[in-house]
């Protein structure tokens, strides 16, 4: 018996009955983005009917009532990553802009020629450029480790380059092309032995695993609402308070002010507003917050610990067809056990453009992914020069689709004449 009811999860997402050239839709990629339940999608339209109006401007009900929301949403994702309060969960657009916010706002306060950043070769580029961006404005020296032949983070190379000029440690928590699991908590702990502080990209863990910020022992944990059931749009910075509290806001405007007082002669004095309106300029995503904590509650009830579980099966019985039905014509990245990974899966056939692969897949209505994934430095460190095959798996998908998605692979290895 199956870990989740996942026939009963499929009927909450519409999308997964259209045809693609006549056959109904896998959809393997969903490290790019999931798909949408149809709570989710209600929510959305009943904001936008029933009380769409701007927050923490107005007295009258539709206001009130969309603030409370909005604000619910943030308690709602703090308690789903195991944060203090809502001060320490700041909604953004997504991951990228959640690590931008945290590398240009930690390089005025604390960058300085010198100092090193640390980050590793398997980092999605939204956790490598924000960082390479900071050193070069501050004359600060980027530190990139290493992975291992068995594609994990080399420990050994880490515990060599965090030294005491190390100011930073920003880590990816699941690999979006190996699918590597890195153990956090011990990276934390090595960072903060000297005196470094961790950001961790949680794009791809966040909506997969059991995640306790606490427990984990880090100081900032970014992730994006549109690949855990959620709307495009909407991210999440969670970070210390103490932290949060001494940096200035990334960027500035209404509502993140509980102050202003300017004179004739251009002299201001401003306050910043509380946490976590203090880094939300603007009129922000309401809608999309909303949602977002709507598929928090989706995923609580599932229990991550299942969903983890579940992928996990998918993952290992994936990796075994592959292995046994495809005969040596396809190469396969990342550990080989799956309590090392997450259920991602990059590959390619032998002498076969990835990008044709993904062409030849989506005849068969096969949804997956091709090319560097926002990981070149990585793919070019295996010698990946034209990228990979990429298939990932959530909740709603099956084992029948796995078992569709390997014979596919096995006719286009047949068409090319293997």
């Amino acid at each position: 018996m199956s870990i989740l009811n996942v026939e009963e999860i499929r009927q909450d997402f519409p999308i997964l009955n259209r045809l693609i050239e006549g056959k109904r839709l896998v959809y393997f990629d969903n490290a790019a983005t999931s798909q949408k339940p149809v709570q989710v999608i209600n929510a959305i339209k009943n904001f936008y009917e029933t009380f769409n109006a701007n927050i923490h401007r107005g007295l009258h009900k539709l206001s009130q009532e969309a603030s409370e929301k909005y604000e619910y949403a943030h308690n709602l994702v703090a308690d789903f990553i195991g944060a203090k309060d809502r001060g320490e969960v700041i909604f953004v657009r997504n991951t990228t802009e959640a690590l931008n916010l945290v590398a240009y706002s930690f390089e005025l306060k604390y960058l300085k020629p010198g100092d090193e950043i640390v980050v590793s070769i398997m980092e999605h580029h939204s956790n490598l450029l924000p960082w390479f961006q900071a050193a070069k404005r501050t004359k600060a020296l980027l530190r990139i480790v290493d992975i291992t032949n068995e594609h994990k983070l080399d420990y050994n190379l880490l515990e060599e380059v965090i030294g005491p000029k190390t100011k930073v440690v920003a880590i990816v928590h699941m690999s979006n092309m190996l699918g590597t699991i890195n153990d956090v908590r011990k990276i934390a702990k090595l960072a903060h032995e000297n005196d470094a502080l961790v950001v961790v990209d949680g794009a791809q863990s966040v909506p997969h695993l059991p995640i306790n910020v606490s427990d984990l022992g880090i100081d900032f944990l970014a992730f994006s609402g549109h690949k855990m059931l959620g709307p495009t749009g909407i991210g999440v910075l969670y970070g210390r308070r103490d932290l949060l509290e001494s940096l200035d806001p990334f960027l500035t405007g209404g509502d993140m002010i509980s102050s202003v007082r300017c004179g004739l002669d251009g002299k201001c004095k401003i306050d910043w507003n509380m946490l976590p309106w203090k880094f939300e300029a603007g009129t922000p995503n309401i809608v999309g917050g909303i949602g977002l904590s709507v598929a928090v509650e989706y995923l609580k009830k599932l229990g991550m610990s299942k969903v983890h579980e579940y992928e996990k099966e998918l993952t290992r019985y994936a990796l075994k067809l592959l292995d046994e039905e495809l005969n040596g014509n396809i190469e396969v990245y990342g550990p080989k056990n799956v309590d090392e990974r997450g259920g991602i899966i990059s590959f390619n056939i032998k002498n076969m453009d990835p990008h044709v692969v993904a062409l030849y897949l989506d005849e068969f209505g096969i949804a997956v992914r091709s090319g560097f994934h926002c990981t070149q430095p990585l793919h070019e460190r295996l010698g990946l020069n034209n990228g990979s095959v990429r298939a990932s798996f959530y909740i709603y998908n099956t084992k029948e689709e796995i078992n569709y998605f390997v014979d596919a692979l096995k006719q286009i290895i047949k068409s090319e004449n293997y």
